[in-house]
C-alpha cells in the first residue's frame, strides 16, 4: 500500500499490534527467504496464548531453509493454477474473487487515503494487505492516526468476517510447517483482537 507518512506519539501497545500486523503482513506477501527466517528464530515467546505461538514459530523458524518456504508458500498460494488455499477476502465470504467485499473494501481505502501501491498485482483484499492497511491505520502511515472506534470499524468490516477463518485452514494444512506456525500466530493474534474490539461500545 502506498503510504504517507507522519510522526506521531503512539502508545506502545498499540505499536506493538501494528508491528505484528506488519510482521504478519511481511511473512504472507512472498517466502521467507534466509534474512526473515533468521529474525523471526530470533524471537522469544512467554507464557500467554500469544507468547506460545510466537514461540513456535521462532522454533520452526530456527529449522526451516529459505527453499523449504519458498515450497510451502507456493505450495499453498501458488501451486499450479491455484493454491491450496486463496488467502483473499472474497473467496472467503462469497467463493469467488473481485467480488462485493472488495468493492466495499476499495471504497472504504478511497476514504481513509489508502492508495494501492504502484506495483502492486493481487487484489487489495488479498490478507498481506489487509494486515499492512491495519497496521497503517493504528499508527498512522495513511496521514492520520485512526483512532480506536474506527480500527475496529475497519477490523470489524474487513478482517474479522474472514481471517480467523483463513489464519485455522493455514494452521491446519498438512502441506505447510513453517506455514502452519504463521497461521497459529495469526490466528491467536485476530482472536485477542476480534475479543478486544467486541468488548468496545458500538
Amino acid at each position: 500500500m502506498s503510504a504517507v507518512v507522519t510522526e506521531y506519539v503512539i502508545d506502545p501497545e498499540d505499536r506493538a499490534r501494528s508491528e505484528l500486523y506488519d510482521f504478519l503482513g511481511l511473512l504472507l506477501v512472498k517466502p521467507a527467504d534466509n534474512a526473515l527466517l533468521k529474525q523471526v528464530s530470533d524471537l522469544q515467546g512467554d507464557e500467554t496464548a500469544l507468547g506460545r505461538a510466537l514461540g513456535l514459530i521462532s522454533k520452526v523458524a530456527s529449522v526451516t531453509s529459505a527453499e523449504t518456504a519458498e515450497r510451502e508458500f507456493n505450495a499453498l498460494f501458488v501451486g499450479l493454477g491455484r493454491g491450496e488455499l486463496l488467502p483473499y477476502a472474497s473467496h472467503y465470504l462469497t467463493g469467488f474473487l473481485n467480488e462485493k467485499p472488495l468493492a466495499n473494501l476499495r471504497s472504504d481505502m478511497a476514504k481513509r487515503g489508502i492508495g494501492r501501491a504502484q506495483d502492486q498485482r493481487e487484489p487489495e483484499d488479498n490478507i498481506a494487505s489487509l494486515m499492512e492497511m491495519m497496521a497503517g491505520l493504528i499508527v498512522g502511515r495513511f496521514g492520520t492516526v485512526t483512532s480506536v472506534a474506527e480500527q475496529k470499524q475497519f477490523f470489524q468490516a474487513h478482517i474479522e468476517p474472514w481471517a480467523i477463518h483463513f489464519y485455522s485452514d493455514l494452521e491446519a494444512s498438512e502441506s505447510s510447517v513453517f506455514y502452519g506456525a504463521v497461521g497459529a500466530l495469526g490466528r491467536q493474534f485476530m482472536e485477542i483482537e476480534a475479543e478486544a474490539f467486541g468488548m468496545l461500545p458500538n
